[in-house]
């Protein structure tokens, strides 16, 4: 195994865990380090069909699936692999179709683009738009885009003032112009939410300063009026190091208005992004927090309404204490998936259960929050299956779930290559 493989793994088993505010400054995504769990009462179980479509394995086909996946009408899924794709692990763009045969459409090579964390979108002609964390001219990350005949195309290289480190999956409007988010980069350093235009031309729209967010991870989402709203990890209340994070909307104008801020106890470092009803209200996740009388917890799945206040849906373990086992789940990074009733979807990457393959708290579970308030925990991997899900799942018209765990599966990698998933009722 290559170096920088091992050092990719590594980086992903780190991330599990509930934080303990009193520890040493928490770190960017993926570097955050084991603490003690509480176990909650046992949630409801539904019936579900798990199967695994794909499993990698660390060779042309890419490894590390941390992205989320989109699909086409004939339920192709599209996503990308931080690693693998050759001897120079820089990562793929891939499809898998229904019968689980994989298709690798385009392997990054350094100068074109390195290492991609986020999912990809696509337009209706079946091009398909992404970013990667590193490469590019200054190796620090690119916009690109992929044809229909697997030609790459960079639509932009970061080098700076303009942003950079992107981890953030795109959105695209009906103009063609892309929105995204930089972790780091813009005028004060601490991460950008940029345009790119149908011509190519990247636009930084809003720089964050650290008081109105820092550090944002996930992507952004975009109403009729043409308002963006998203997250940022850090920044914000000083209640946490380095503040516990926000949820922000930024209008067409350029002006920005931090909507929530967080403050430990309803939710603390909220990585995933957000998704809207018809209403207005936004909904989402945070990795750490939520414990009713402490800075610490496993984190939170929260709804604000249009006036920005907050109301917590569902807690994932309450505060720090030694336990053996978490079955709700604990620390969700992927964004939430919301269907015609309310229900909400999303996955946590630790918890569900004792796993000797994965930490004691588990290799992660799927979860269903109903309109009620009520979690059900649709699957809750064992590491073989998959472990680690980080990137937001998608659903079809009839209710099925697919998605990628990031690791489990081929043992080709330390803790495994990572597996495209499944779910049916």
């Amino acid at each position: 195994m290559s170096k920088s493989l091992a050092v990719t793994v590594s980086v992903v088993f780190l991330l599990f865990g509930c934080s303990n505010e009193n520890s040493t400054l928490p770190q960017p995504t993926g570097m955050r380090h084991p603490s003690y769990y509480r176990s909650g009462s046992s949630p409801a179980s539904t019936t579900s069909h798990f199967s695994i479509l794909y499993t990698f394995k660390d060779g042309a086909d890419g490894a590390l699936p941390n992205g989320g996946l989109v699909r086409d009408t004939s339920d192709r899924l599209y996503g990308t692999t931080y690693t693998g794709g050759g001897s120079a692990y820089t990562g793929v763009v891939f499809d898998v179709d229904q019968k689980g045969n994989e298709n690798v459409l385009h392997t990054f090579n350094g100068f074109d683009g390195q290492t991609p964390e986020a999912g990809v979108v696509r337009d209706a002609a079946g091009n398909i738009y992404g970013t990667t964390l590193n490469g590019g001219s200054s190796d620090n990350g690119v916009v690109f885009k992929v044809d229909t005949g697997g030609n790459e195309t960079v639509l932009h290289s970061f080098g700076g003032s303009d942003g950079l480190n992107p981890q953030s999956s795109l959105v695209r409007d009906a103009a063609g112009n892309l929105y995204g988010t930089t972790q780091l980069g813009g005028s004060f350093g601490d991460g950008v939410v940029f345009k790119v235009d149908a011509s190519d031309n990247e636009m930084v729209l809003h720089s964050f300063d650290g008081t109105d967010g820092n550090y944002p991870v996930a992507g952004v989402i975009r109403d009729s009026a043409g308002n963006l709203y998203g997250t940022t990890i850090f920044g914000g209340n000083s209640g946490c190091n380095m503040g516990c994070g926000v949820v922000f909307e930024l209008h067409p104008n350029g002006t920005e208005t931090v909507l929530h801020s967080f403050a430990g106890m309803d939710g603390q470092w909220p990585e995933a992004g957000l998704v809207r009803d018809s209403a207005g209200n936004l909904y989402g996740t945070t990795f750490n927090g939520g414990a009713s009388s402490c800075f610490d917890g496993c984190g939170v799945v929260f709804k604000l309404d249009r006036r920005g206040k907050e109301s917590i849906v569902h807690r994932f373990c309450l505060c720090v204490t030694p336990a053996s086992s978490i079955r709700d789940g604990i620390n969700p990074v992927g964004s939430l998936v919301r269907d015609a009733n309310g229900d909400l979807y999303g996955t946590t990457v630790s918890g569900g259960g004792d796993s000797s393959v994965c930490s004691s708290t588990g290799c992660g579970i799927v979860f269903e929050i109903n309109s009620g308030g009520t979690e059900s925990v649709l699957h809750s991997f064992n590491g073989t299956d998959g472990s680690a899900p980080v990137g937001a799942l998608v659903r079809d018209s009839a209710g099925t779930i697919f998605g990628a765990a990031s690791a489990g599966g081929s043992s080709s990698c330390v803790y495994g290559c990572g597996v495209i998933f499944k779910i049916g009722q």
